[in-house]
């Protein structure tokens, strides 16, 4: 048995300034500069999830596709949730079908209540039924000025990522048997708002609330609900809703001096999603590089 060295965390990744780069949303991730590191060549399952089912919303690139390749591992099949960044959501199904799980692509936008609903009728007609729902999906743009956050994006940030979480978690819950979860993707925003992200760091604190109000309501069936919390990670919304200068100095600011990998997101997920977490419920997960949570 041979030891593994220890990381150093601070030059693990890739460190900033990175390369100016921008790109339209919701951005590509094989057009990043560095790639983002999703666990595709490391990540190593040991059968933790084994015959679950998951749905994983936004799961085509970033924090999603590092939770979809885990959760595969793990021993899980999995509905992948996303806009359309259709190459991008094809390269997670292979990693997934590599690891001999079952994925069900499924592009839309889950701004929609009825589409919300069509994802889940999909996992329970395709993969049998919904053990782990997944709410990753996200919308951000950043602006200087309040003058120019319209109120037709005020909306959309609402919708993509605080209505459609309760849409999804309002459809999917009769089908999740006792011992089901839902894991919500918050931010470290929720708590220390980033003032160029006003309508996004609004919505992670409503995220958060719902994700507390939920694990009380849903406790009634036997269902977890918990939220993971991370703080910059290096995923296609970076260069696709920030400016070229702002992206290349991206997660300079935390005490890592460095944005996380989506890779470095996935063991929370894994964990929450586990039998080992059976008495976890209403908690927040920080994984923020440094940066405390009071």
């Amino acid at each position: 048995m041979h030891d593994t060295p220890l990381a150093d965390p601070r030059t693990k990744y890739p460190v900033p300034p990175f390369a100016q780069q921008q790109q339209t949303p919701p951005g590509q991730q094989p057009a990043m500069d560095p790639v983002p590191d999703c666990g595709e060549d490391s990540y190593v399952g040991a059968g933790r999830l084994a015959g679950r089912k998951a749905i994983i919303t936004g799961g085509d690139s970033g924090i999603g596709r590092a939770v979809a390749i885990a959760y595969a591992r793990e021993g899980a099949d999995v509905l992948v949730s996303y806009l359309d960044e259709h190459q991008d959501a094809e390269a997670t199904a292979g990693f997934v079908r590599k690891a001999g799980r079952k994925c069900v692509l499924v592009p839309g936008d889950i701004q929609s209540r009825a589409h919300c609903q069509a994802i889940v009728q999909r996992a329970v007609d395709e993969l049998g039924g919904v053990d782990i729902l997944v709410n990753n999906a996200a919308f951000q743009m950043s602006h200087k000025s309040l003058q120019e956050l319209t109120e037709e994006e005020f909306d959309k940030t609402f919708r993509t990522n605080v209505y459609a979480t309760f849409f999804l978690t309002q459809a999917a819950a009769p089908h999740m048997p006792p011992g089901a979860c839902v894991i919500n993707t918050a931010s470290i925003n929720a708590d220390k708002p980033n003032a160029t992200l006003v309508a996004y760091a609004a919505t992670k604190g409503a995220l958060q609330n719902l994700t507390g109000g939920l694990a009380q309501l849903l406790a009634e069936q036997g269902i977890r609900v918990n939220c993971v919390a991370p703080g910059p990670v290096w995923t296609p919304l970076i260069p696709s809703t920030m400016g070229a200068e702002q992206a290349a100095k991206f997660g300079q600011n935390v005490p890592l001096k460095r944005p996380a990998q989506p890779a470095e997101l996935a063991a929370p997920y894994v964990m929450l999603a586990s039998e080992q977490a059976s008495y976890i419920s209403g908690a927040r997960v920080a994984v923020t590089g440094g940066v405390p949570f009071i």
